[in-house]
């Protein structure tokens, strides 16, 4: 097999998983963390856990979809910046698809009080739970981690604010960088290895600097209704600390005083975005296709995610020359740490909170466990078998 039939294998490869992820990635960022963590670090073994939990660190530090990001860097480790678009394409072109659908021709159909739906978060609170645990064992493995752990955990459970993830991580890298020792041993295979060149990384960070000041610029001489989109979509993508549930107060903002969507057609279409697999993002393919079309809902898709990638490959390789130093593994082995307590706190607020009502939701959690966890049925598998729970139960 030549080099170019090995490349186009991988990315061929890349989509599949992605796509396959895509269609059954249910619950929400952290769900698809743990979605994640079951099949490119347990079962593809593409990358190891410590280099996952750098990974999901980076993109917590990061404006956007912090799962997305994480997708798409995994996608960069394996197949170079078109790995990263290959793998975006495969885990958002599910719920793109399924949501310019609905606002083409399903308008008002609540799909939210569905019982599969039901099920299917079940599903989640067993991969969130199966993931964290996994990662604990990895990243609190002394009483200084153990602690810092527990801080991040009640610091975000008694501050809910988006902002309380991002003081969380920077708190538990001063912990870490006064308190704990340079990881050796997995000084190795916790870097991340990025062929990205350090000029390529300032490129793009330019230009997310440059479209995020340009944009309004060009949109006021401009009367332009695409570019005008194009500009609200980017600036949400942006500014969104904290997951995708943070961008619904920011894209209301932008849609619904202005008429151009009505109130109840904005909640429609988000509560559509939250019962389908994939990132919360693609809520943006929706309202683009009320406002333009399918044309528009792609424009719209592509503008809020754009920030993420540029931001992504602008930080890499930054971040992977930072590894090699020996003061930024600590702070960085604190910020492992407090990732797994932020993952804790999401997983009871909203996951468990959100889904667990009665003792048969408990025990269909306690079940899909045990069949991830001890009996290794791939995720897939039980997503199926949850939505089919949800309908009979």
């Amino acid at each position: 097999m030549t080099n170019a039939s090995k490349k186009l294998s991988n990315l061929l490869t890349i989509f599949l998983i992605s796509f396959r992820l895509g269609c059954t990635s249910f619950g929400g960022p952290i769900a698809h963390l743990g979605y994640f963590q079951e099949t490119y670090v347990r079962n593809k073994r593409w990358i190891d856990e410590h280099t996952y939990a750098n990974l999901v660190a980076l993109s917590q530090f990061l404006p956007g979809p912090a799962s997305s990001q994480v997708g798409i860097g995994i996608g960069i480790i394996r197949g170079g910046i078109i790995g990263g678009i290959i793998s975006f394409i495969g885990f958002t072109l599910p719920s793109v698809l399924i949501l310019i659908l609905f606002a083409l021709f399903t308008g008002q159909t609540n799909l939210s009080d569905a019982g599969w739906i039901q099920g299917l978060k079940l599903v989640a609170v067993a991969v969130v739970a199966h993931a964290v645990l996994g990662m604990s064992q990895k990243l609190t493995a002394n009483s200084i981690t153990k602690g810092i752990a527990l801080g991040a955990l009640v610091l975000t459970l008694l501050w809910p604010h988006q902002s309380s993830q991002l003081l969380a991580l920077l708190l538990a890298a001063g912990v870490g960088y006064f308190l704990l020792r340079p990881n050796q041993k997995g000084e190795e295979s916790g870097h991340l290895h990025i062929s990205i060149s350090k000029r390529t990384g300032a490129i793009c960070l330019s230009l997310f600097f440059l479209l995020l000041a340009g944009l309004p610029m060009i949109r006021a001489i401009t009367d332009s209704p695409f570019l005008a989109m194009a500009d609200s979509f980017y600036r949400s993508g942006s500014l969104v600390f904290g997951g995708g549930h943070v961008v619904l107060p920011l894209l209301e903002r932008e849609f619904v005083p202005s008429g151009l969507i009505s109130q109840q057609d904005f909640l429609a279409g988000y509560g559509a975005a939250q019962a389908v697999p994939g990132p919360l993002f693609t809520f943006a393919a929706y309202l683009g296709t009320v406002l333009y079309g399918w044309q528009g809902g792609l424009l719209a898709t592509a503008a809020i995610f754009l920030p993420a990638f540029l931001l992504l490959i602008g930080a890499l390789p930054f971040w992977t020359s930072l590894q090699k130093n020996s003061s930024f593994r600590k702070a960085f082995a604190g910020i492992n740490a407090a990732v797994v307590g932020i993952l804790i706190s999401a997983f009871f607020i909203p996951i468990w909170s959100s889904t667990i009502h009665t003792a048969t939701d408990i025990a269909l959690a306690v079940i899909f466990y045990c069949l991830l966890a001890f009996w290794k049925v791939p995720a897939w598998i039980i997503v199926f078998l949850g939505a089919a729970c949800g309908l009979i139960l």
